[in-house]
């Protein structure tokens, strides 16, 4: 990485990091994962590190972020799909041994499984639609 020589370089590189990752939201896939210590002492980490794994092996180019807590500690830990146009998919107490199915069947397929979610907030375009 070359070496930022000014504020204006940086706010410059972090301006088109900004626009990247809005492009990348609006047309990929995001996979959020908690990791509040609630999340953390569920084993988030365990979960966030086989959905990396998972998505390397298939060779999935996704954004995955990490997130605090969420409230609901009783079911991390949690896990949020956000796909490009589609609703957004949480799903509760995710562990390591789920994630294979998780990417084969929501991510790749496009299909939730639908005995995990606890949570569905429509996409912003579907919302539109719906309310015609």
């Amino acid at each position: 990485m070359a070496q930022l020589k000014s504020l204006e370089e940086l706010q410059q590189m972090c301006q088109e990091m900004k626009q990247a990752e809005q492009v990348r939201r609006e047309t990929s896939t995001v996979i959020t994962v908690g990791m509040g210590t609630c999340g953390i002492a569920a084993g988030a980490r365990e979960t966030l590190q086989a959905i990396e794994e998972e998505l390397n092996r298939r060779q999935i180019d996704a954004l995955v972020v990490t997130a605090g807590c969420i409230g609901v500690c009783v079911r991390e830990p949690l896990v949020d799909i956000q796909q490009a146009g589609r609703s957004r998919i949480v799903y509760a107490n995710v562990h390591p041994a789920m994630v294979p199915r998780l990417i084969e069947e929501h991510v790749i397929k496009g299909q939730p499984v639908k005995e995990w979610v606890v949570g569905r907030m429509p996409s912003d375009e579907s919302a539109l639609y719906s309310s015609r």
